[in-house]
């Protein structure tokens, strides 16, 4: 897949709940994924297998209300954004939560190599 293939695929699994089979499919097993904040792991991930750890944890602390998920926004050839927009429940809580962040893709050879969260922190 090109860039944009893997772009156009990564915003399609976000809007249908596909981003676990996703992680399979685009992400390269040595991928990278960074945080804007340590969530008490540290803030950067190695690896498609503590990449898919990630998501895990995450779906056990929150639970998915509702979503806007941009088109992806491209960067020259080997990068792209995704804007996120999500009202998120915390499970412990039942608070509700906005989140909103923007993700930077890299992709490399058909598969994304590094990904990077920015959103408001503190």
């Amino acid at each position: 897949m090109d860039m944009m293939q893997v772009a156009n695929e990564l915003v399609a699994g976000c809007r249908e709940g596909r981003e676990q089979e996703n992680l399979s499919r685009l992400y390269a097993d040595d991928a990278v994924s960074v945080e804007a904040a340590d969530m008490g792991n540290g803030r950067e991930t190695k690896g498609i297998e503590g990449i898919r750890g990630k998501h895990e944890w995450f779906a056990s602390q929150y639970e998915e209300v509702s979503s806007d998920v941009s088109d992806p926004m491209p960067h020259g050839d080997d990068r792209f954004a995704v804007i996120f927009d999500m009202q998120m429940k915390n499970r412990e809580t039942g608070e509700m939560e906005p989140m909103k962040d923007i993700g930077i893709y890299t992709v490399k050879d058909g598969k994304i190599v590094r990904e990077e969260f920015f959103y408001p922190v503190g």
